[in-house]
C-alpha cells in the first residue's frame, strides 16, 4: 500500500494487515480531489474512524493536516497504524484504539472533516450519522463522509448532501 497525493507522494506503508478494505487509490484520489475544492488541508481537523490500514489518515497529512485523530479497534491494525505514524514521523496523528461507537458517544472534539469506512455490511451503519451529528462532533462548514457499499442507503438523512460511486466503492456527503 501506498500513499498517492502530497508530500510523501509514492511511499510504501509498511507491514501487512490482515482484517481491513483500503480504500482504492482510484477512489481516494478522486476524493481528494473532491475535498481540495472545499478544503484548505493544513487549517483543518480531521477524525479517521474504523481507520483499517490508517490509509485516509497518511492522505490527509501528506497533504498537508497536522490534526488528525483516528479509531481502530483491531489491534493488529493499530499496531499497523502506529508502527507507520513512527516510521514516517507523523506523530501529529493520534491513534485511539477503541469501539467507534463508543468513541462517537464520549468524543467532546468537534471536527472539520469526519471520514468513516465502516465494515460494508456492519449492522448499525445507518447509526453512524446521527451519533455524528447528534453529538455535534462537525463544525459548522465541515463535512462527514461515509464509505459504503451500494446495498447501503444514506439519501434519505436529513443530513445528507451527494453520493459519489467509484467502481465498487461509494462515498455519501453530509453536511451540518
Amino acid at each position: 500500500m501506498r500513499i498517492i497525493g502530497g508530500k510523501h507522494k509514492g511511499r510504501l506503508l509498511k507491514g501487512k494487515v490482515t482484517e481491513a478494505r483500503p480504500t482504492t487509490d482510484f477512489a481516494k484520489e478522486s476524493l481528494f480531489n473532491i475535498l481540495n475544492n472545499y478544503f484548505h488541508f493544513e487549517q483543518i481537523s480531521v477524525l479517521d474512524l474504523f481507520a483499517g490500514t490508517g490509509s485516509i489518515s497518511f492522505e490527509f497529512a501528506s497533504r498537508g493536516c497536522n490534526s488528525i485523530d483516528l479509531v481502530e479497534w483491531n489491534h493488529h491494525n493499530y499496531q499497523y497504524i502506529c508502527n507507520n505514524i513512527k516510521e514516517l514521523g507523523l506523530s501529529f496523528i493520534k491513534p485511539y484504539k477503541s469501539d467507534v461507537f463508543n468513541y462517537l458517544l464520549l468524543c467532546k472534539k468537534q471536527y472539520d472533516i469526519i471520514f468513516a469506512d465502516p465494515p460494508y455490511e456492519l449492522e448499525g451503519i445507518l447509526k453512524i450519522p446521527d451519533l455524528i451529528f447528534e453529538n455535534n462532533l462537525v463544525k459548522p462548514n465541515g463535512m462527514l463522509i461515509i464509505e459504503h457499499s451500494k446495498n447501503t442507503d444514506f439519501q434519505s438523512h436529513s443530513n445528507f448532501w451527494q453520493h459519489r460511486r467509484y467502481g465498487a466503492v461509494h462515498f455519501s456527503f453530509f453536511l451540518p
